[in-house]
């Protein structure tokens, strides 16, 4: 298509040594990519692990992106700090609007800018649920993060259209009060409304209220730049680009009626400007924060109350005092239905294997049993469970289930051809003694100094 010079791609969906052909043809073309990322949780009370922030980089440097993105959100909790179970949301969940959680985002972020060889910009994410008794609104919030770091914004239209509709927060305000020229660049997404919900489902197209947020936006700071995530169920390529085009003329309108702040340098266009200006902001010195940073107890108070809520959501336990209980009751509901989705998508076999018994008995499983790890690890343990129970019934069908379970859960990488796999697999014999994946076997470590 004529007009794109740039793409978003989840970073988690990358492996930088063996990037997907249609992006080294982008890459050819001399179109940017900037890494996407959903899984860092910066928001949440811990530190980022030091793996993941090594992962984003190098999908950073194997693409040449000039930034990377993020978004403003916790993913998991529990685990040491609050001496709780860990617990793996699988969603972009919204931190509290408090001051400690504002002091632990700041210095997460920080962490964060120092392991990446790129500038980062984070993003507002959208949310059913409302904390109780925040201290601030979202442009307070994103504000002082913006002062305190120098982090740049990634700026998502449709998610303010979101909390509008699902939180009564008004889009028109949070402009008002974020600071605009520290955008990087803006998203645009569509999405549905259902029993007075709105989801954001980056499947549809993008509703004229989320083009009027966007229109607003171009009114107060020039763009750097506009991107729309879609992210399934693509149009026609015509009706893509008719998609495009009322997104560009949205900004053109809003360009043409009004006197903007010139924006800061692009950040995808012009990659030494962005570094050279991070870096100068950088050696500002801050003290917000205090010398010694943030606090173990301020982490450990973020660390219980997210955990509360998450547990709430995956786990029926009570919900914490001040919640909405219909909303966390519709949240929970949608992170079971996304669960399922992609636990499908990531294994597509399983739905093929089970046929029609697949949804029924992985939410059953799923009720009983929070997700710990990701979805790949998700998607065995619900293979392992189906075995060890004796399920399914259908000698053929546990066959497959039994091959692909064992395919999967080996040192050595799943061979590359999903139905060669299943053709394959249905022609094995298995023995009929087989009742699920083999136990672990006791292992004897000699330890050094130990004996």
């Amino acid at each position: 298509m004529p007009g794109i010079d740039w793409v978003e791609a989840v970073s988690e969906n990358l492996c930088p040594g063996h990037l997907p052909e249609s992006l080294l043809r982008l890459r050819a073309r001399g179109v940017t990519v900037v890494p996407h990322g959903v899984s860092l949780g910066l928001g949440g009370a811990d530190r980022p692990d030091e793996n993941r922030l090594a992962e984003l980089a190098a999908r950073a440097e194997a693409l040449g992106s000039p930034l990377v993105t993020e978004h403003i959100a916790f993913v998991r909790a529990g685990g040491g700090l609050t001496a709780s179970p860990p617990l793996e949301a699988g969603h972009l969940l919204p931190v509290p609007r408090s001051r400690d959680a504002l002091d632990v985002l700041c210095e997460n972020i920080r962490i964060a800018q120092d392991a990446l060889p790129v500038p980062l910009a984070v993003e507002n994410i959208a949310a059913l649920v409302s904390w109780p008794h925040e201290e601030m609104t979202e442009g307070q919030f994103l504000y002082e993060l913006v002062e305190r770091t120098g982090v740049r914004l990634l700026i998502d239209v449709a998610n303010l259209h979101t909390n509008h509709v699902n939180r009564g927060e008004d889009p028109a305000r949070a402009l008002d009060e974020l600071p605009v020229e520290a955008i990087a660049y803006v998203h645009v997404a569509g999405g549905f409304e259902r029993d007075g919900v709105w989801h954001d489902s980056h499947a549809h197209p993008v509703p004229d209220a989320v083009l009027d947020i966007l229109g607003d936006l171009a009114s107060r700071v020039d763009p750097p730049g506009v991107l729309l995530e879609r992210d399934e169920d693509f149009p026609a390529a015509h009706e893509l680009e008719r998609e495009l085009t009322s997104i560009r003329t949205a900004v053109a309108k809003a360009r043409a009626t009004a006197t903007v702040l010139p924006p800061r340098p692009n950040p995808i266009t012009d990659a030494t400007d962005v570094s050279e200006a991070d870096a100068a902001a950088s050696e500002t010195p801050d003290t917000s924060a205090g010398t010694s940073g943030v606090s173990d107890a301020a982490r450990q108070r973020v660390g219980l109350a997210q955990a509360a809520l998450l547990s709430a959501l995956v786990a029926g336990t009570p919900v914490p005092e001040g919640f909405d209980r219909a909303r966390l009751a519709v949240q929970s509901r949608a992170l079971l239905a996304k669960r399922a989705d992609i636990v499908a998508k990531v294994a597509p076999e399983l739905p093929e294997i089970l046929g029609a018994a697949y949804r029924p008995a992985f939410v059953a499983y799923a009720h009983a049993r929070p997700m710990t790890g990701g979805y790949r690890r998700d998607a065995l343990g619900f293979a392992e469970h189906l075995l060890l129970d004796h399920a399914p019934g259908d000698p053929r069908t546990r066959r497959l289930l039994t091959h692909w379970w064992l395919d999967r859960s080996g040192a050595k990488p799943p061979s590359g051809r999903r139905l060669a796999r299943l053709v394959r697999a249905a022609r094995l014999r298995a023995p009929a003694r087989f009742a699920g994946p083999p136990r672990p076997r006791p292992v004897t470590r000699s330890v050094p100094g130990r004996g």
